[in-house]
């Protein structure tokens, strides 16, 4: 395997953790991806203008998951060979 330049491997791992983490079970639309804010501002930033995810206001602590990052998010996880924990559902809120 190719290694990986430092900033692509934070974008990807960083895209990854997003989706693997999203706020499930915590808004109306169950479709809907959210996650918390909660990694590098600029890798952020650089996920938003890709249109992975969506930070809406500077103040809300969440963010969107768009489509398109939920696609590129199952892509990655296929890359690094990551187990998609809604297929294991050991996380799942009850």
């Amino acid at each position: 395997m190719d290694k990986t330049d430092a900033k692509a491997a934070m974008e990807e791992l960083t895209m990854i953790l997003i989706y693997l983490s999203d706020l499930q079970n915590r808004f109306a639309n169950k479709d809907d991806k959210y996650a918390w804010k909660g990694y590098d501002f600029n890798v952020l930033n650089e996920l938003d203008g890709k249109d992975y995810i969506r930070q809406g206001s500077h103040r809300s602590k969440s963010l969107y998951i768009t489509k398109e990052g939920e696609e590129k998010a199952k892509e990655l996880l296929e890359k690094y060979n990551v187990a998609d924990r809604k297929a294991l559902h050991m996380f799942e809120v009850k």
